[in-house]
């Protein structure tokens, strides 16, 4: 007799009439004693009658064999023992013609059992493997009693450690024997070949030619050999094989084998492959970070599983599109397919008792049960069309039906979109800029973007021609090749006169020492000395910077900075290693001034409100840009040797400043205006003055007499 299961539940936890009205107790037996998981559930019209059966691949609870066991409705209909534990129970159609009949293919082993009205049909086998050519010729040997069974497992026990190719199961079950078994089994199998023999793993199927619901469908097997085999449904032919780099576990195919499909495997190493026809290798991959627990596809997502406690939903190219977590652990998933709505969403069984609905990742419904639910199916069972089938841990089966007039409400849970994002936004109106640049974009859109592309290719051919010049030049502080694997670093200290300038040149190879190497110094020895320009690098051990050598403090320089270049040499050889170009900071002491030249050049032009000359360009100048145009003047005469001998200024001279050299010359101007001189003249010279002063900071009391033309 059927016990009522407790009423499913929304989202919140609190039962209401809404949630508990979509789903009808059709049945509830917590003594069917069927243990199985999602793979091992079917539905199909196995009679052709129109009412459905339930396949289910029962692992045997215990020591019990496995069985496959069909249901009509609450009872079994028949039963009948399996050789080994189902991998996964499927239904196709094999032919064309009436009555249209469905097969029934259950996978166990390395065999795949048909059955056709519930009789066995066909058994198709894997082919073998070849076997390890080490463990061959041990076997000979012990066949023909060259070496003893004690020799025999140790080189086996060798060879299972070492050897790319796994052991056969002959092998293998030798090698868990004790010592007083080990002879007997060798004088029994020594006669037989060895023989390697692999496993399915998971099965599902595929559209022939056709995508109707009664159109010819193939087999797919995942193997334990990292294969992917696609059996002609008439002759259980091999029609097509792919290899992939992990062992699949869960296969989801959507399209037609003659036409174009695709077909993702999730697999034991937390990848998943998608494949195409005629491709031999995936095409994309989907690196999870964990293990995958079930993949469903719902119309053209992907839904994943993982043993995060998490559903992930990703495109057939691998793109990720969103995350769900969930309360508790997934133990299973399944598809719900409701046709007369045209609804798709993912069952997800927990281990909290519940079984939670998602539309991409919105939470549908919830329905509660007694026990951890192990294995889902939905579809047509008996004459109902939407039904549920649940089987859990403890070996109970629940059956639910749908309710015709249930609707799936979407956002009724916690799980979805915020409810701002459903809110519209105050979108400004549209301005006449905007529609003309609309405009514009429509009508030249193609000119546009051959400008685009152009500016594009350009800047892309420049940086690869800046790449390749620094790479000749060795412009760049890292070398570009591996015979001579080195990193240059350089750091200057201090804020001037006396600068610390130190190498960090260090060996990025792995084992192999660099000697011969040799250090270049390029400056302007005006401003700057330096003790070394050019020295000899020690032997460079991998990974480890020899420590530079102590310069020595140099002579204070000027206010202003140059750039002082390092290259790093190999004896032999014209062209650089690595080069690294050092913009030197300017000095922050501030040393004594100079007499600027008199032969610098200089223009005058007559004012307006004044009866002299004023200078035009000397006054603007900053105090040092005297000094940049004079500079070599400076670097090689005389006014060097005073900047460098301070102790020779005669220490009588009274420095004075800008201001009182410029009164000093309107007042000796003014005094020969009053005696008549030339105007002209006077302003000239005066002219020259102020320009000599306004180039200097400071200056010491030895400035020549001003003298008029007029007055010579």
């Amino acid at each position: 007799m059927a016990a009522a299961s407790p009423p499913d539940a929304d989202p919140s936890g609190v039962q209401s009439d809404e949630a508990s009205s979509k789903w009808l107790d059709a049945h509830d037996d917590p003594l069917a004693n069927i243990h199985t998981f999602s793979a091992c559930l079917a539905l199909a019209d196995l009679h052709g009658d129109g009412e459905y059966k339930l396949v289910v691949g029962d692992l045997g609870p215990g020591e019990q064999q496995p069985r496959l066991k069909v249901f009509k409705g609450p009872t079994v209909l028949t039963e009948s023992p399996l050789p080994s534990l189902p991998t996964a129970a499927a239904t196709l159609l094999m032919e064309q013609h009436e009555p249209r009949t469905p097969a029934l293919a259950i996978a166990s082993g390395p065999c795949v059992y048909v059955y056709k009205n519930l009789r066995p049909y066909f058994k198709f086998s894997l082919p073998q493997l070849p076997p390890n050519p080490v463990e061959q010729d041990l076997w000979n040997q012990a066949k023909e009693d060259q070496i003893d069974p004690l020799t025999l497992k140790e080189m086996l026990e060798s060879i299972r450690e070492k050897a790319e190719v796994p052991l056969s199961v002959q092998s293998l079950r030798f090698l868990q024997l004790d010592l007083s078994e080990m002879e007997a089994f060798v004088n029994q199998h020594k006669s037989k070949p060895i023989t390697r023999q692999t496993v399915i793993t998971t099965m599902t199927t595929l559209k022939k030619n056709l995508a109707d619901k009664d159109a010819i469908s193939c087999l797919v097997l995942g193997t334990e050999n990292k294969e992917l085999l696609v059996l002609d449904p008439e002759a259980f032919t091999i029609l097509a094989k792919m290899n992939i780099p992990g062992v699949p576990v869960f296969l989801e195919v959507s399209g037609q084998f003659d036409v174009e499909f695709r077909l993702a495997a999730a697999c034991r190493n937390g990848n998943i492959y998608i494949l195409r026809r005629d491709s031999k290798r995936p095409k994309y991959v989907i690196e999870l970070s964990a293990q995958p627990v079930g993949l469903v596809r719902v119309h053209k997502v992907l839904v994943v599983g993982s043993t995060q406690d998490s559903l992930h939903g990703f495109t057939h190219k691998g793109k990720k599109l969103w995350v769900v977590q969930l309360p508790a652990p997934i133990l299973t998933m399944n598809l719900l397919e409701q046709h007369s709505r045209g609804l798709q969403a993912v069952m997800a069984g927990l281990a909290n008792g519940e079984v939670h609905i998602y539309r991409d990742k919105v939470l549908l419904n919830v329905i509660r049960t007694p026990d951890a639910v192990t294995s889902l199916c939905f579809g047509r069972y008996g004459r109902e069309d939407n039904t549920l089938i649940m089987t859990t841990k403890g070996g109970s089966l629940i059956i639910k039906i749908l309710k015709r007039t249930a609707v799936f409400i979407e956002g009724t849970g916690e799980v979805g979109p915020p409810l701002a994002q459903a809110m519209k936004l105050d979108v400004p109106r549209k301005t006449r800029l905007y529609v003309d640049q609309t405009l514009r974009e429509r009508e030249a859109g193609t000119a546009m973007h051959r400008t685009f592309q152009t500016d594009l290719y350009l800047l892309r051919l420049r940086a690869a021609r800046a790449y390749v010049q620094a790479l000749e030049s060795s412009l760049s502080p890292m070398s570009a090749t591996d015979r001579e694997p080195l990193k240059l670093h350089a750091v200057v200290q201090g804020l001037g006169p006396t600068f610390k300038l130190t190498l960090h040149l260090q060996n990025t190879s792995t084992a192999r020492p660099l000697l011969g190497l040799l250090v270049c110094f390029l400056y302007n020895e005006a401003l700057y000395a330096l003790p070394r320009a050019f020295f000899k690098v020690p032997l460079l051990v991998p990974g480890l910077s020899p420590p530079p050598p102590p310069p020595p403090p140099p002579p204070p320089p000027p206010p202003f900075s140059d750039m002082i270049k390092v290259l790093v040499l190999r004896e032999g050889l014209s062209t650089p290693l690595l080069s690294a170009h050092i913009n030197m900071p300017p000095s922050h002491e501030r040393g004594p001034s100079f007499p600027s030249s008199p032969e610098l050049p200089h223009t005058t032009t007559a004012s307006p409100s004044r009866n002299f000359p004023r200078p035009q360009k000397a006054v603007k100048q900053s105090r040092w840009d005297c000094l940049g145009q004079d500079s070599e003047r400076f670097h090689t005469g005389p006014l060097r040797h005073n900047w460098y001998n301070k102790q020779k200024i005669q220490p009588g001279n009274k420095v004075v400043g800008q201001r009182e050299c410029c009164s000093e010359a309107l007042v000796q101007l003014k005094s020969k205006e009053r005696r008549g001189a030339s105007v002209t003249g006077a302003a000239q010279s005066s002219k020259a003055v102020t320009e000599r002063v306004m180039c200097q900071p400071l200056t010491f009391q030895s400035l020549p007499p001003v003298k008029s033309r007029a007055a010579q």
